[in-house]
């Protein structure tokens, strides 16, 4: 039992080629060895670049510049005039910014005691127990003094502690800001890739101070142009600036760049892509001043705008040695594998398969005469 153990443990496999005449498994094999091929040159090669390594953790950094100037006559703060200073938070420009196109404003209000807005629910009342005195208003604008008051003549609410008036809230049907769709966006951006040490600006480069003065992007005729006008971003989304100035909204901007540094490196171009993230959108601001009698007073500002997010994303890929040689290693199993499932389909599926298994596996012994000469 133990020599048997020792001659099984001993022996040599070598392999065997034996030539098939059986069409549909040739063609089975040719049709995998296809598969093979075009995975890797198509797929590896042309689509995934599987000879490069690749960087996609870019680095970067943006600036932006919102500029356009607007004349408001209404929204209860009078005749103003609206420059780049005014409709654009924050001014120092950065990768998130919001413009103003909307506004209720509330001016001259001062603190003091008044009724609370109507509009509040929790401040209607019909008797001063209903103002407990010290509660403030939840969803209003101010404290309850313990008094009910008449707000108009039809009307009755709590007297708050607050700053008086209380706040406007009627928006304007249509956006006070209706020019700034034609304001312009100007965003700069440098992307840095560290693994390959290569970096790209968005901006193209020229020695025509006035080239981006008079610039406007598009993605066909002028796509080097980092110029963007607000009407045009709006509708990249779908939506109409009419509509979205009204109550403000978010629009997401991506920058996507994709680089092939085996290649020149002007071919490195980032591609523009804009989403609307929200139908509204709006805070409150104030301005404060001084009477000529030292009383606090402040203008209240409720701003409707559009918020623009700017993210940019990328990657950068360069022939390396290391994938180029995995990727080709892939091939070549794959083309193997083809030969593993042909031999399978041969040995256990077709209709001759008992015939193709005794000529593939074979037991081979060293001639009689030369086993006894050797004994």
């Amino acid at each position: 039992m133990a020599d048997g153990w020792c001659d099984g443990l001993l022996d040599y496999k070598t392999a065997k080629f034996a030539l098939t005449r059986n069409r549909r498994v040739g063609l089975l094999h040719r049709l995998l060895q296809l598969g093979a091929l075009g995975y890797l040159l198509g797929w590896v090669l042309l689509v995934r670049k599987g000879y490069q390594d690749t960087d996609r953790a870019p680095r970067a950094a943006v600036v932006t510049k919102l500029k356009g100037t607007a004349v408001t006559g209404a929204g209860g703060a009078g005749r103003r005039l609206w420059d780049s200073a005014d409709h654009t938070r924050p001014p120092q420009g950065e990768n998130v910014l919001f413009l103003v196109t909307n506004f209720i404003a509330t001016a001259e209000q001062s603190q003091g005691t008044c009724p609370e807005s109507p509009s509040v629910l929790e401040a209607a009342c019909a008797e001063d127990a209903d103002c407990p005195v010290g509660d403030p208003v939840l969803r209003g604008n101010g404290i309850k003094t313990g008094k009910c008051v008449m707000f108009n003549t039809s009307h009755s609410t709590c007297e708050i502690y607050g700053w008086c008036p209380v706040e406007n809230d009627t928006l304007p049907r249509k956006a006070l800001l209706a020019e700034a769709e034609n304001f312009t966006l100007f965003i700069k951006h440098t992307v840095h890739f560290t693994k390959f040490n290569f970096s790209k600006c968005n901006t193209l480069q020229t020695n025509d101070s006035t080239y981006f003065k008079n610039c406007t992007y598009d993605p066909f005729f002028n796509p080097s142009c980092p110029v963007f006008r607000v009407r045009d971003m709006v509708e990249a989304t779908g939506e109409t600036f009419a509509d979205l100035a009204v109550l403000g909204g978010s629009i997401g901007v991506r920058i996507e760049w994709d680089c092939d540094l085996d290649r020149p490196a002007a071919q490195c171009q980032p591609q523009y892509s804009f989403s609307l993230q929200d139908r509204r959108y709006n805070f409150r601001t104030a301005s404060y001043y001084w009477d000529s009698q030292r009383r606090l007073y402040r203008t209240l500002l409720k701003l409707y705008g559009i918020r623009f997010d700017i993210s940019v994303h990328g990657q950068a890929g360069k022939f390396s040695i290391i994938p180029a040689a995995v990727s080709f290693g892939t091939g070549i199993a794959l083309f193997g594998a083809a030969t593993v499932v042909c031999d399978l389909v041969l040995l256990y599926l077709d209709a001759k398969a008992d015939v193709y298994w005794k000529e593939k596996f074979e037991e081979a012994k060293p001639p009689k005469g030369k086993t006894e000469a050797a004994a």
